[in-house]
């Protein structure tokens, strides 16, 4: 029997491990990228082109090595615990030689159109075409995995007056670095990662660095207590349980306390009027700092430019900008795809598992990564094409049409409920919900129950220390006999890089096998009352 063909569009993070999927059911993966490179935006290139995104020569991701990995291939312990942006491309080629994927890529060729194809079940027509090329081909899918992101096309809004402005105005998709802007008065308008990431280097080079937010922002560090890294920390089935147990507004009061540690929120103009987990976080340690020496001024929402200068909603003035950086984030959507599959609008988009669309009569497509999520994108993407090869190769079937509207429907709900009114809020998920959600699909989910009666040690590392990738190759299809050994010795994985002289540290006592065992009677209690 002839293998299913699948293609793959787009060799990013979420393209490099849906060809890897693919070879792991014994599929076979067509993988067409419309750039020369693999790596998407993690791979830097000092020019612009529309529609592709890339990330700053500067960017620094903003999630841990151990939390961002894909579960069956560790990123080396030697690398930086929060990588800049070549070691991430340097990961990804990395992976794509290990699992010899890069033969199945098909660079400079872009999809045109996607349709359901004539010969009928569930398979696919698509046109594509050579990057430049007026000449397209069309050829047929068993089945499509649709993996473009959603940072590609910019969202600029229009303010009064900015036709008039007579400074320079880029988007953050546009920006490469700080040149250009050395001792110049710069305004950076909004303040998610992008923006915070632009205004702080521009803070060391630039004159003076305006930051307009609109409605301001909680600010999270990367470094937590102990120089863990944050979401190592804050990632955990602990956490999830409470979570699921504590009232709410109880953990809101306690972040708040928490966050206002590091600095007082409103003493620096910074503080919202919603609570945290209410927005994306802004991830950045230096912002603060560069707020208390001078360098930047946070401001209003821009109410109107002048030729030379901008006006806030407060009803100041500041004059003689000479340029405007835009980091008012992104619109997406699949332009190639025929709209009776699925229609984006206002960032919205009806997908099952933000990947299936509902109404699909055989499931042979799905789109892999269009959501936001708190926490590392790239295990959850992962998760997404374990689950959709899956489902192509037939070994898994998914709920009825209604029950999957009865799920997308409750997670808009949800999300309607705790995020505040934005086009930014559309996708959201958390770490640990969607990734038990979609391993539970497939039966991969970590069996906590199992491991308390077989491997005591290990239920503790699992339920309260980081819920890394390598949890989801514990139990069931793709199980990893080394996920027990990496789970184990994350932390030291994690400090690696660290080790550059030698250094006595205080050691704390070690937990007791009965100490063990009366925190985690205590903690499934708590766990098993949260579901």
């Amino acid at each position: 029997m002839a293998k299913k063909r699948v293609l793959v569009i787009g060799a990013g993070a979420s393209g490099l491990t849906a060809i890897k999927c693919c070879l792991d059911e014994g599929l076979e993966p067509v993988c067409f990228e419309r750039s020369s490179y693999m790596g998407g935006l993690w791979h830097y290139t000092s020019e612009v082109e529309e529609g592709q995104a890339c990330v700053m020569k500067s960017t620094v991701i903003n999630t841990s090595k151990e939390m961002m990995c894909y579960s069956d291939f560790p990123i080396p312990a030697e690398f930086s615990i929060y990588m800049h942006n070549t070691q991430v491309d340097r990961y990804l080629n990395m992976y794509a030689d290990e699992f010899g994927m890069k033969k199945y890529i098909q660079f400079n060729r872009e999809v045109v159109s996607v349709k359901p194809s004539t010969s009928g079940k569930g398979k696919w027509d698509v046109v594509s075409k050579a990057k430049g090329s007026s000449n397209s081909d069309t050829q047929t899918y068993d089945a499509l995995l649709v993996c473009t992101g959603h940072h590609a096309n910019k969202n600029i809004p229009d303010f009064p007056g900015l036709d008039k402005f007579k400074g320079d105005v880029v988007h953050t998709h546009d920006f490469k670095d700080h040149h250009g802007y050395e001792d110049k008065r710069v305004l950076v308008i909004g303040i998610g990662n992008s923006g915070g990431d632009v205004t702080t280097e521009l803070s060391r080079i630039s004159s003076k660095v305006y930051l307009s937010t609109r409605s301001g922002a909680w600010i999270f560090n990367r470094v937590a207590e102990d120089g863990d890294p944050w979401d190592m920390r804050a990632t955990t089935r602990f956490d999830k349980a409470k979570r699921k147990t504590l009232p709410w507004n109880m953990l809101q009061s306690f972040f708040i306390k928490n966050l206002n540690k590091k600095f007082d929120h409103a003493k620096y103009c910074l503080q919202p009027n919603f609570p945290p987990f209410s927005s994306h976080p802004t991830m950045n340690d230096e912002l603060p700092n560069r707020i208390v020496i001078g360098s930047v001024v946070v401001k209003a929402n821009v109410s109107r430019f002048t030729e030379n200068g901008v006006e806030f909603e407060d009803g100041t003035k500041v004059d003689n900008i000479d340029k405007v950086v835009m980091a008012t984030g992104y619109i997406f959507g699949f332009p190639f795809l025929d709209k009776s599959i699925t229609e984006v609008k206002e960032n919205k988009v009806n997908l099952f598992k933000y990947m299936f669309p509902p109404d699909d009569e055989h499931h042979t497509l799905a789109i892999i990564g269009c959501f936001q999520p708190l926490g590392a994108i790239m295990p959850l993407s992962e998760m997404q094409c374990r689950v959709a090869t899956k489902v192509f190769k037939g070994e898994i079937s998914l709920p009825d049409r209604s029950a999957m509207w009865e799920d997308i429907r409750n997670k808009q709900v949800t999300m309607a409920q705790r995020y505040k009114t934005s086009t930014r809020h559309t996708i959201q998920v958390d770490y640990v919900d969607f990734m038990d959600e979609l391993a539970e699909l497939i039966g991969c989910k970590p069996n906590l129950g199992k491991l308390v009666l077989t491997d005591p040690k290990l239920a503790f590392d699992v339920f309260f220390g980081p819920a890394s990738p390598y949890q989801y190759r514990l139990h069931g299809p793709g199980a990893w006999k080394p996920a027990r050994k990496y789970i184990q010795t994350q932390w030291e994985r994690t400090y690696k890089p660290l080790t550059t002289r030698p250094c006595k540290a205080n050691k704390a006592g070690s937990f007791g096998p009965m100490t063990i065992m009366v925190v985690l009677i205590i903690a499934f209690v708590a766990y098993f009352l949260a579901f």
